[in-house]
């Protein structure tokens, strides 16, 4: 029987079958090393065949091809990676400027990852209500930014939005994001994750925190992945079409909701690859002297002429070399 994950405790998972129905499922120990160098082989989003025994339990047997997923580096060093998810139309980063604050390197790392997996990214800029005139413009520098490099880029406050009596799909600019999509929402903890995914949702799915004010940092309270089908008017969206088998072409609205992540790192790529997965850093590459340019000090580099040139920015370069470095000291390889 064929089903979607939609949601993962670390030692079961929930799938979502044609009919309607959701069940508990497991997997076999010896289908989680069968040549998978991942911490979870089956992930948020895929589609999976499911066997029910005698018993009534149900175990999880094939793992369908996935059109893409995206991962972080796994904090089991037993293994190369961990996939947030699968089979992902878009990928939102929530960021915030402050309370806490979002680094450009993590912002970064966040859009090299998406362009590796071949995932389409934007960026959500939240608590801009909280945010000074000289912050707001730092915001602004921001999103110019990231629009030059062809990242959708949003600003908002969740919190006015859950406040908000009107439908968040209908009446916000970020309704595109989500619309017939499978949309990843991610961030570091503590940047309004929960808040905004029980403003899109429309009722308390997931529980908010506080943010410490001795590190001015988030406290985890999302502790697993879940999917949720978004609502379109009254109906609630299913995988379910005319009765016809799960795939990818069904029109959909789902949001994946993951705990919040501390940081991204590249696997299992040479160094010379890192510069593919910057977009103006692969484009201007092509006018360096030596066709395995890593753009650090090589004659003739074109990159490096273009971030004195202030045509690359300063910041995307330096987050460019700490991956290069850790490309090179093998962290995530």
């Amino acid at each position: 029987m064929k089903g979607l994950v939609i949601k993962s405790t670390g030692t079961s998972y929930g799938v979502h079958f044609e009919d309607g129905t959701t069940a508990e499922c497991h997997v076999k120990g010896n289908f989680r090393i069968r040549g998978i160098r991942s911490t979870n082989p089956v992930a948020i989003g895929d589609y999976v065949e499911v066997t029910t025994l005698d018993d009534g339990t149900h175990w999880i047997t094939e793992v369908h091809d996935r059109k893409n997923y995206i991962v972080r580096r796994s904090t089991n060093l037993s293994y190369a990676s961990h996939i947030l998810a699968a089979n992902v139309d878009m990928a939102a980063l929530i960021v915030t400027l402050r309370h806490p604050e979002t680094s450009t390197t993590f912002i970064d790392r966040f859009l090299a990852t998406c362009e590796a997996y071949r995932v389409p990214a934007c960026l959500i800029f939240n608590k801009v209500d909280l945010l000074t005139e000289d912050e707001l413009q730092e915001l602004s520098a921001l999103r110019q930014l990231y629009e030059s490099l062809d990242y959708p880029t949003y600003a908002i406050s969740a919190l006015t939005l859950a406040s908000s009596p009107d439908n968040l799909l209908t009446s916000s600019p970020i309704a595109s994001i989500f619309e017939g999509k499978v949309t990843l929402l991610s961030g570091n903890s503590g940047v309004g994750k929960s808040t905004l995914l029980n403003a899109i949702l429309g009722k308390d799915i997931a529980r908010t925190g506080a943010i410490s004010s001795a590190h001015h940092k988030g406290m985890h309270t999302t502790t697993f992945s879940e999917m949720y089908p978004l609502k379109h008017g009254s109906e609630w969206c299913s995988v379910v079409q005319n009765g016809s088998a799960l795939n990818h072409d069904v029109q959909r609205s789902w949001i994946i909701d993951t705990p919040g992540i501390k940081g991204f790192g590249l696997l299992d790529i040479e160094k010379e690859e890192v510069g593919h997965y910057f977009r103006e850093i692969f484009e201007v590459a092509r006018d360096c002297r030596y066709s395995n340019c890593i753009h650090m000090n090589e004659p003739g580099c074109a990159v490096n002429q273009a971030v004195i040139d202030g045509r690359i920015a300063l910041s995307r370069y330096e987050s460019y070399l700490s991956i290069l470095d850790d490309t090179t000291e093998g962290k995530y390889r």
